[in-house]
């Protein structure tokens, strides 16, 4: 038996659990600002790269971001992008910059019963929350990201690991952008992938 993908709704924030009927204090609000208010924590900082990414192509943010699809986002024309992010910068204590690197493992389709392992997008976003000073940095402001495109077919023909691009072997592959460029770039590398 296959059950079929939930689908979720937008939610406001203004939501609020419930326990025996009855509405509590605590809203999902409450919620987003105890869990994902740490936008240098690794996987918020995931997230929030690919949120920035998809407000730089337009993406309609009325829709839920799908946690399991083959790729990150998906633009009105149907360019499907993979997103990855680093940071020099940690939330815990740190004796050096981290070493950056970006994980391009190919991953598997669980709606495909086959679970073939690919790289299912057309187009990959590295983003790079590139300053270096823990008293100054903010992840909101995009001047302190930079953001590295690829074609898959550019990754798929990189003569190195499969698994990882370090930040030297990226930028032998690729300029570093500003936010403004990403939307230009990404498409530009989308025609590439289709030739």
């Amino acid at each position: 038996m296959q059950l079929d993908k939930i689908r979720t709704s937008i939610k406001k924030g203004e939501e609020h659990l419930i326990y025996n009927e009855k509405e509590l204090t605590f809203s999902i609000l409450d919620f987003w600002k105890w869990s994902v208010s740490d936008l240098l924590s690794n996987a918020t900082r995931g997230r929030f790269a690919e949120f920035i990414v998809a407000t730089a192509i337009n993406i309609d943010l009325r829709q839920v971001r799908n946690e399991w699809d083959k790729y990150d986002l998906i633009t009105s024309d149907g360019i499907k992008i993979e997103v990855k992010s680093a940071a020099y910068l940690q939330s815990w204590a740190q004796k050096k910059l981290s070493t950056i690197s970006f994980s391009t493992k190919a991953a598997i389709d669980l709606d495909n019963i086959q679970y073939e392992s690919k790289r299912h997008s057309d187009v990959y976003v590295f983003c790079l929350l590139k300053h270096d000073n823990k008293l100054t940095i903010d992840p909101l402001i995009m001047n302190q990201w930079e953001f590295y495109i690829l074609a898959t077919k550019e990754l798929n023909d990189y003569k190195r690991s499969q698994q990882s691009i370090t930040l030297n072997s990226l930028q032998k592959l690729a300029q570093p952008v500003t936010y403004d460029q990403l939307e230009i770039v990404i498409r530009t590398k989308h025609k590439m992938n289709i030739t």
